[in-house]
Order: C-alpha cells, then structure tokens, then sequence
C-alpha cells in the first residue's frame, strides 16, 4: 500500500487515511442527536437510537413531544452514557443546532424566530434559559431570555 503525505491534511484526515475506516466526527452530542433522527426521519424509520444521552437531549426531546413532533422517547440506562429510544411519527421536517449558543434577550426571540422558521406558526426555537429548557413562545409568555440551543419544524 502506498502512503501519500501531504503537508495540506490536518492530523484527522492523516489518521482516517492510515486507519482505513472512516468514523463520525463528533460535533456535538445535541447535534449527532437531533442530525440521526432527522435522518432516520427522512428514509421514513418509526424510531431511532440515540447515544450518548444527555440531560440537554432529554430536555430537547420532551419539548418536540410536548409540541407532537416526535412520539414516546425512552432512556436506556446501560451503565455506560445512556441512549435513548425515540418513536418517530412522520412530523419532523428539519431540526438543529444553533452553535455557537447565542444570547437572545426576550425582545431578540420575533428576529431570531423569522431567520430561522419557515413561518411564524409553523416551528419552534428551544432556548435554555434560567427558568429551563422551553420553546421560544413559553418564553416569551415568562419574559426570560437565554442561549439558543435549536429549532425544530
């Protein structure tokens, strides 16, 4: 096998060459979460697994299934990370993750809202703010900012 070295590759794309298997990046465990049930939502999969887990993952899922974009979801305690088991129901049509976590005030949420919803009854952007976890009208009714964590439609 030849190996080619270029000053040009980064020391990622150096160990992926040399190892023969490419493996996911990890981003961020919010991001791999909510990019794998899009995109078991997208070949029209009835659930998905999601691990690792994490509180802000369990927090952003009651949210969507509080909202009926997704249906039940269950946490695996394997005594490692976690994962959890969501049931998808054909609603989901984009989700993500706004990185880095900006700091909106409660009269940034009608901007914020307009750049990223296709319209404004349509969709949800989840902040995490001192009160919680909550979708952006919760927040505006409790007049708390925060950081964006994401948007679901």
């Amino acid at each position: 096998m030849v190996m080619l070295f270029s000053l040009a590759w980064n020391p990622l794309q150096l160990y992926l060459f040399s190892s023969g298997k490419v493996s996911m990046v990890r981003v961020s465990v919010l991001n791999d979460a909510l990019k794998s049930m899009y995109n078991a939502e997208k070949i029209g999969k009835r659930q998905v697994m999601i691990r690792p887990s994490s509180k802000v993952i369990i927090k952003f899922l009651t949210v969507m299934q509080r909202h009926g974009y997704i249906g039940e979801f269950e946490y695996v305690d394997d005594h490692r990370s976690g994962k959890i088991v969501v049931e998808l129901n054909g609603r989901l049509n984009k989700c993500g993750v706004i990185s880095p976590r900006f700091d909106i005030g409660v009269k940034d949420i009608e901007g914020w809202t307009a750049r990223l919803l296709p319209s404004r009854q349509f969709g949800y952007i989840v902040l995490t703010t001192s009160a919680g976890i909550m979708d952006h009208e919760e927040a505006r009714r409790k007049s708390v900012g925060g950081k964006v964590l994401g948007f679901f439609y």
